[in-house]
């Protein structure tokens, strides 16, 4: 019988998961910060969608038009059931890379994403991924593909095989992946115990070790123990996807772009003197000893002048996403944390407290008379939006062509929160994307939907979904036991919700 899993773990469902990179509106700033042209995202498709969640997310909450593949049935199946409940149109399929390439009726695309699958599959699956991106990606078009870096992987590729290959020796047959997956953890914790010499000469992987023993099993199944897993220079991926015809373009994690809070003046100097931009990236990925890169690529870059550039990020739209007063002036970044001026952006957010889209323009202007220079607002974009603080925000006249489909979608995906936490995002028609909504929160939604009005409310209603399924919650450590110690806390969590969250989840047309 053919292995259709093709090394890949299959038994056990990927996490549900959402990925902001991949939305096709973050493209834009990014580009232009690079001062490239953008395109318009009319096609967009996802290889290795995971659960679905970010493809049924940005095709419910845009105008572009989605497809995908995930060769995992049931992951397949859940995507196809979201794109149903949605309307959006997204064609989501259970099809091996290789098959859905061959697809006739595929479009060509705008944008294809591909979003940690590339450390984790063969050699051939990459031939035909980079086939299908030389022949489908349109001239100007963009790929998103993030991936597991060396050197920041390199001293830890002996542990990870050694967690497979006593997961593929020592488990028992019929056991199961988490099984597996618990008892190499604690064969290789006992291992370190003994104080081996690859431990010594890698102290920071036995804090990753630590690190990896906390983290969610459906995780660790597919980060870890797929029979392919290859972290990869950048300079292997270049030649990886010379044949496409595609360059390049910037950093997907927009903190990336800010030198001044990744490099210390000295590397900043050391790799303003490599000419060679390829080069420069994989000496850069030394320097800050780079694990996972987020990068777009673009199949023919048009390089805009400088008046193009500042006229398009000065029409660009966005708004403030968390509570003016929660805002964090620090940002954590490659050299640590940084510290952002608050003469620059004690401005720029007090111009954006009400949470309402404004231009970059808009903002130029307003706080002009604060001495905030043009280069100064677009950095704190780049910063903000890379912290989470600010999202971009869709044209206008799109937002009510997919209010209906993100209606539709966040309806379902609450109505999921009554029984599980498994999905922490809701889907806005401002952003076009995902917003993160934790379980009672998502819950305080589903009590003021049906009527409830005051804080107190929406708690006892929480409190009777959870309680009748024996549920309870914890706080600072410390399960609480009555019915009264939970209401109590719910009750606290909704008033902050209904002060902090509620007015922003307006905003972004969730609530």
């Amino acid at each position: 019988m053919s292995d259709w899993t093709a090394g890949y773990v299959a038994d056990i469902g990927y996490t549900f998961g959402y990925y902001t990179e991949l939305n096709p509106l973050r493209i834009k700033l990014a580009f232009l910060n690079a001062g490239l042209s953008c395109p318009e995202m009319g096609a967009a498709c996802e290889l290795g969608f995971g659960q679905g969640m970010s493809a049924n997310i940005h095709a419910a909450a845009s105008v572009t038009s989605w497809h995908g593949t995930d060769f995992n049935p049931s992951q397949a199946g859940y995507a196809q059931e979201l794109a149903a409940i949605s309307g959006s149109g997204a064609k989501m399929y259970d099809e091996a890379f290789a098959d859905f390439a061959k697809r006739p009726d595929l479009p060509d695309f705008d944008y294809i994403g591909i979003h940690g699958i590339w450390s984790w599959i063969s050699d051939e699956n990459r031939a035909v991924i980079v086939d299908f991106i030389r022949r489908k990606l349109k001239v100007g078009g963009v790929l998103y593909v993030s991936y597991n870096t060396q050197p920041g992987w390199a001293a830890t590729v002996p542990m990870r095989d050694l967690l497979t290959e006593h997961s593929d020796v020592m488990g028992v047959p019929g056991q199961g992946i988490v099984s597996r997956i618990d008892g190499a953890l604690d064969f290789v914790e006992k291992l370190f115990a003994t104080n081996p010499a690859y431990a010594k000469a890698n102290p920071n992987v036995v804090e990753r070790l630590k690190g990896i023993k906390g983290q969610n099993r459906n995780y660790l199944a597919h980060e870890y123990f797929n029979r392919d897993w290859l972290p990869m220079p950048f300079s292997r991926m270049a030649e990886w996807l010379a044949p496409a015809k595609i360059t390049y373009a910037c950093s997907a994690h927009y903190l990336d772009h800010i030198a001044e809070i990744n490099l210390t003046v000295e590397q900043q100097a050391f790799l303003n003197e490599i000419p060679d931009v390829m080069f420069r990236e994989t000496v850069r990925d030394f320097m800050v000893n780079q694990q996972f890169r987020r990068d777009y690529w673009v199949k023919g870059a048009r390089k805009l002048n400088p008046l193009e550039q500042v006229e398009t990020l000065r029409a660009q739209k966005v708004m403030l996403v968390q509570p003016r007063a929660d805002v964090s002036l620090k940002v954590t970044a490659s050299l640590g944390e940084a510290s952002m001026h608050e003469a620059v952006y004690g401005p720029v957010l007090d111009v954006l407290a009400d949470h309402k889209p404004r231009t970059v323009g808009q903002i130029e202007q307003a706080v002009k008379d604060k001495g905030v220079m043009f280069v100064q607002v677009t950095q704190a974009m780049m910063v903000l939006i890379g912290a989470g603080t600010l999202a971009a925000v869709q044209d206008e006249a799109l937002i009510p062509k997919v209010r209906k489909n993100t209606e539709k979608l966040n309806i379902h995906l609450i109505g999921k929160a009554r029984g599980s936490n498994d999905i922490g995002f809701l889907a806005s028609p401002v952003t076009g994307g995902g917003f993160t909504v934790n379980r009672f929160q998502q819950l305080f939604l589903l009590a003021i939907s049906q009527g409830k009005k005051q804080p107190a409310e929406w708690a006892q209603f929480v409190w009777q979904i959870i309680a009748a399924q024996g549920q309870r919650l914890i706080q600072e450590g410390k399960t609480l036991d009555t019915a009264e110690e939970n209401i109590s806390e719910l009750t606290s969590q909704a008033t902050t919700f209904a002060e902090k969250q509620l007015p922003i989840l307006k905003t972004l047309q969730i609530a």
